[in-house]
């Protein structure tokens, strides 16, 4: 497993990690082309449609940005990404291989390579902070308890949760467990790292470090991520791409560059709205 920066050396490697001066692991047996490429998908619920004809690409190693309004469907395309929907039509694979129509046993292997951080943090209430981040070590096995405990010390406190390692979920704050859950989710070794809007409900000191994370991933470790987020701030900041859906369609999809110079009247009302801040009284 990949060592991970300490809490004092996040900001230092995140510098030169995104400068390039820290080496970026090779695969020299990784495919060529996209990672994920998601291709004319459409799904319906009970007849209305959520996602009409999306197609979007994620290369390895760079980091895809879902935008939109609540409701156009940012969420469902995670949800189909590790299998847990299936669409309507079209078609999605990932490392070139295609997951829709896959049986438990294929979609096992692909949870595997991917990883999902909710909203809620899905941490197991009964297990400490220890005992969760610890879950994933044990079910892969391969280390003995010293290691365990190593690697766990490792990954919560490149999340800022040393503090709180022995503590049960439920005595946390949104923050904490959002922080707590990314732990877990990177205990797995994942390639690739799904966010359910990561900054919702977080104070700016956590969403701050929440983008430092995501980036360290990116930069140091080479790790793909897809955000889903209504932040454009926090979009501005991590994304390669950016995917823009209105009304379950995509109104655009190609580099961050091309987004923020649109002139389709969606994009700016919707950039406008997220700039929109109460008038001081």
């Amino acid at each position: 497993m990949s060592d991970f920066p300490s809490n004092a050396e996040l900001s230092r490697e995140l510098d030169q990690a995104c400068a390039g001066e820290l080496e970026r692991p090779a695969d020299a047996s990784a495919p060529s082309g996209p990672i994920i490429d998601f291709s004319h998908v459409s799904v319906a619920f009970d007849d209305r449609p959520v996602l009409e004809d999306v197609s979007f690409y994620v290369n390895r190693g760079q980091t895809l940005c879902i935008l939109g309004r609540s409701g156009v469907g940012k969420s469902v395309a995670l949800r189909m990404l590790m299998g847990f929907l299936k669409p309507d039509e079209g078609s999605i694979r990932v490392e070139g291989q295609e997951i829709i129509g896959l049986g438990e046993e294929g979609l096992r292997a692909i949870r595997k390579r991917i990883t999902m951080v909710f909203q809620n943090g899905a941490l197991f209430d009964s297990l400490s902070v220890r005992e969760n981040v610890a879950f994933p070590l044990r079910e892969h096995g391969g280390l003995n308890e010293d290691q365990i405990q190593e690697k766990v010390a490792q990954l919560v406190n490149v999340v800022g949760a040393e503090d709180v390692v022995e503590a049960l979920p439920a005595s946390l704050s949104t923050g904490r467990k959002r922080a707590v859950a990314i732990a877990r989710a990177l205990a797995a070794e994942p390639e690739i790292v799904l966010y359910d809007e990561p900054t919702t409900m977080v104070d700016p000191i956590i969403a701050r470090r929440l983008g430092d994370l995501i980036e360290i991933l990116k930069c140091h470790l080479g790790k793909t991520s897809i955000v889903v987020t209504h932040d454009m701030r926090f979009a501005e900041r991590l994304a390669d791409l950016v995917l823009f859906l209105h009304q379950g369609r995509a109104q655009y999809f190609g580099p961050l560059e091309g987004f923020m110079a649109s002139t389709d009247p969606h994009i700016q009302q919707f950039m406008a709205l997220d700039a929109y801040t109460l008038p001081s009284e």
